[in-house]
């Protein structure tokens, strides 16, 4: 095993150097660094699935700490081979129009306008990997595509018959693709992307448009990927190992060792400033593989809080603050149920603390995880992340049965109030602990007034 990540990073290390002359030192804007991120569906947010009335819910989600909107795709939707009666919003036919069922170009700078006015970012969804099959460049630029060996244009993934391969190996597909990322930019003032299938795509071609877009402004960048790599060029990877470790903890296939190992992994693998989103759910997740309900049962809430704990980002799914518990059409009208739902007051919560506490902060301006030692090791998550004044204490049960343990620990030390009910509590550098299956307990610093 360290033979093998002995490799892994002399090969990370290599691939560094073989791009450095392409590669610049990107950075994250300085408001991202105590962001939540929330990803909007935007055909499935209200009865009319638009911007206008998508526009109604800006204040709940600035009232909930939202700080980063994320927009799935915008743009038309191919007609041509279409998945459903909708399709998908990823077979994108046009990237410099808004889908027309979302509204208007000036509907859409009217929400970006809003969504500034009250102190939030917005990044939108951005599909290079591929196009529908009815996108003009299919007959205008047929060479922007990948081939058969017969001439034929072809999907990216069997799968994916609704959307066209793209041929990165072409750099006037760079040219054009590049220029429409600094159109919306430009001309409506978004804050990023979010780009689909990010790793499919060549990191040169990323790295490449990130210099290009910079010289706009500062953007937020978050890749549908996980590889170290692609933090050449992107602020934000997906966390999917963590994502897949909470769904096997669940399941008794893995353990806190195993999150644990994963941590201390992201830490000698990534860039220091490498952010890692953190979820229990996404469109992907809730259409496909099934509701944080579904697949975490009674330890959803728990996990939750944990997302917004480790290091990392955090995301927010449409729907999850109301207790969503279906899965969503993905090529259909398929509405939220909106209503009122505990997990409203907890993401509000977590968003506060994670705002509030350095410790907590994304990226290198955040504290590193301390974790503190157990008598219960494979079932018990219990650790410290501390800034200066600010300090975290974690204690969490990943497992369905009840656990009573002790911890022990120097960094265990000292006077906290639990965040969750106010209580104030001092400890010493041994404890005892009883938790219920998958209870968690939250504490900050406490500093007298």
């Amino acid at each position: 095993m360290i033979l093998k990540k002995n490799i892994y990073l002399s090969l990370f290390i290599f691939f560094l150097t073989s791009v450095s002359a392409c590669a610049q030192n990107f950075s994250p804007p300085e408001w991202s660094y105590d962001k939540t991120i929330y990803e909007a569906n935007i055909r499935q947010y209200t009865p009319g699935g638009n911007i206008k009335e998508f526009e109604n819910h800006l204040p709940r989600l600035k009232e909930m700490g939202v700080g980063i909107l994320w927009l799935m795709p915008i743009h038309p939707i191919g007609v041509k081979n279409r998945k459903g009666t909708l399709g998908s919003y990823y077979s994108v036919k046009d990237y410099r129009m808004v889908n027309p069922e979302f509204g208007t170009a000036e509907d859409f700078k009217s929400l970006v306008i809003k969504i500034h006015s009250i102190g939030m970012f917005v990044i939108i969804d951005w599909v290079a990997n591929h196009t529908s099959r009815d996108h003009r460049w299919i007959s205008e630029h047929p060479d922007f595509y990948t081939k058969d060996s017969l001439g034929n244009i072809i999907s990216p993934v069997p799968d994916w018959s609704d959307v066209a391969d793209l041929n990165f190996e072409n750099k006037e597909l760079w040219t054009e693709m590049i220029k429409t990322l600094r159109y919306w930019v430009e001309e409506f003032d978004i804050d990023g992307y979010r780009c689909d299938v990010a790793g499919m795509i060549p990191i040169e071609f990323w790295i490449e448009a990130r210099k290009e877009i910079e010289k706009v402004k500062n953007v937020f960048m978050l890749a549908e990927w996980e590889t170290p790599e692609m933090h050449l060029a992107f602020d934000m990877t997906y966390d999917w190992s963590s994502h897949k470790l909470m769904n096997n903890i669940v399941k008794e296939e893995k353990n806190v060792r195993d999150f644990v190992d994963h941590i201390s992994d992201d830490k000698n693998n990534y860039p220091p400033n490498a952010f890692r989103m953190q979820f229990t759910s996404n469109h992907d997740e809730n259409s496909w593989s099934g509701t944080e309900f579904e697949r975490l049962g009674e330890a959803a809430e728990t996990f939750a809080v944990l997302t917004f704990l480790v290091p990392g980002m955090p995301l927010i799914y449409s729907g999850q603050e109301t207790g969503l518990n279906k899965r969503l059409e993905f090529f259909e009208k398929d509405e939220i149920e909106w209503g009122d739902h505990p997990f409203a007051g907890l993401y509000t919560k977590l968003i506060t603390l994670k705002k509030n506490n350095h410790a907590l902060f994304n990226g290198s301006i955040g504290a590193e995880i301390l974790e503190i030692n157990s008598s219960d090791s494979t079932q018990i998550f219990a650790f410290t992340r501390e800034f200066d004044e600010d300090k975290i204490l974690a204690v969490f049960n990943l497992s369905a049965k009840k656990s009573n343990f002790s911890l022990n620990g120097k960094n265990l030390i000292g006077t906290y109030k639990n965040y969750f009910t106010g209580n104030v509590e001092i400890l010493k550098e041994t404890e005892n602990f009883e938790l219920e299956p998958w209870e968690y307990r939250v504490y900050t610093k406490y500093i007298e007034q």
